[in-house]
């Protein structure tokens, strides 16, 4: 189905989200249409975020928003789903729009398979009525579902279309990009080097797939690695419980833009407890890289300054090879909680893998290295 049908159908001019690699069409339309525009189209936070969002909408204006995620963000979207969505207390209606990762019997990365299964029987749960979108969807069936949806949308309840994949077709590409010179696999490569054997959690997508092969391509061990292939935005609340609890080694945490948003209150947390073994490294792309490039608030704030701002003794911004060298050096050596924000720019390897071990294994691996320490 061509995206342009699907919002026609859908006859909706506000939608708030968070990017998903399934609807990087839609993404990529609303981008084209709207670019990121108050009035019509926000990228949120988190999925949390955006349902809240999109309830102050219709309280402001009486119409029906669309929110759009992927799946593995039904989690933060369930709180307000049922605390204030639900009809049972306020009957503010949503048209959810859900990318179906990890449907059962489609091949898919560890962190989708489990959330794959529960996807529709989540919005179950909540009273969600859904339909699945496929290829083969034709216009005059979803106009009729979304007949049917406008009734239950009537009653103040919220609807969910479930999107698989290749399901919508846009003609026209989209390129993201930014002004920074830096590449962020060579950035990885370095906090590698000098991190030494130090143990590393890395967020998820595109930076723990290049740790993943820069330890691969080196011929090194993964034990020092923990990989955060799922739970965005939690890396650094990890890194955190990690640090607390093996205070002799220097722990570092490798997370991204668009994760340390998602859930921007761990750096309060951080600050506050100020762990002097953790060094908290943030690499700023402010794009949604690992799910299409597009842009997220990093771009228009300052991440070290709220770092500053929540506690960290030590903060700063950086954008070029020297001062990296530099304070990594120094990150190595201090003894008090460093957070790093790093401008990088956006794009990848076209042959980037994806780590080989199962989940569990690299779990393991990394607890029996850490009992060494």
């Amino acid at each position: 189905m061509k995206i342009e049908r699907l919002i026609e159908i859908l006859d909706a001019d506000f939608f708030t989200g968070v990017p998903d690699s399934q609807l990087r069409t839609l993404c990529d339309y609303l981008t084209d249409r709207y670019g990121i525009n108050p009035n019509h189209h926000v990228i949120a936070a988190n999925e949390g975020n955006c349902t809240a969002l999109a309830s102050g909408y219709h309280l402001a204006t009486g119409k029906i928003p669309v929110v759009y995620m992927q799946n593995s963000g039904e989690g933060n979207m369930i709180n307000p789903a049922v605390s204030l969505l639900h009809n049972e207390v306020y009957g503010i209606p949503i048209i959810f729009i859900i990318g179906w990762r990890g449907e059962p019997g489609a091949s898919d990365e560890p962190q989708h398979i489990y959330q794959g299964k529960i996807t529709i029987k989540l919005l179950e749960n909540i009273d969600v009525e859904s339909f699945v979108v496929d290829k083969r969807t034709t216009d005059e069936e979803l106009v009729e579902k979304m007949y049917e949806f406008r009734k239950i949308l009537s009653s103040g309840r919220s609807v969910a279309l479930i999107i698989r994949k290749n399901a919508l077709v846009y003609d026209h590409k989209v390129i993201y990009e930014n002004k920074n010179k830096m590449i962020r696999e060579k950035v990885i490569q370095r906090i590698v080097d000098i991190s030494g054997n130090d143990p590393i959690i890395s967020t998820t997508g595109k930076i723990s797939r290049e740790l993943f092969e820069i330890r691969e391509s080196s011929g090194k061990n993964h034990k020092c690695d923990f990989l955060t292939v799922g739970s965005m935005g939690h890396c650094s609340s990890i890194a955190l419980g990690v640090a607390l609890h093996k205070p002799k080694a220097k722990i570092w945490c490798i997370d991204g833009d668009g994760a340390a948003l998602m859930h921007m209150g761990a750096m309060a947390i951080i600050g506050t407890i100020s762990p002097g073994n953790l060094v908290h490294i943030i690499i700023n792309n402010s794009s949604h890289e690992s799910v299409g490039g597009m842009p997220t608030a990093a771009g228009q704030i300052h991440l070290a300054e709220v770092a500053r701002a929540c506690g960290y003794p030590y903060a700063v911004c950086i954008n070029n090879h020297e001062d990296l060298e530099q304070e990594l050096c120094e990150a190595k050596k201090r003894s008090k909680l460093s957070l790093i924000e790093i401008g990088c720019a956006i794009g990848s390897r076209d042959d980037l893998g994806r780590p080989t071990t199962a989940a569990l294994e690299n779990k393991q691996n990394f607890m029996a290295y850490l009992k060494t320490m």
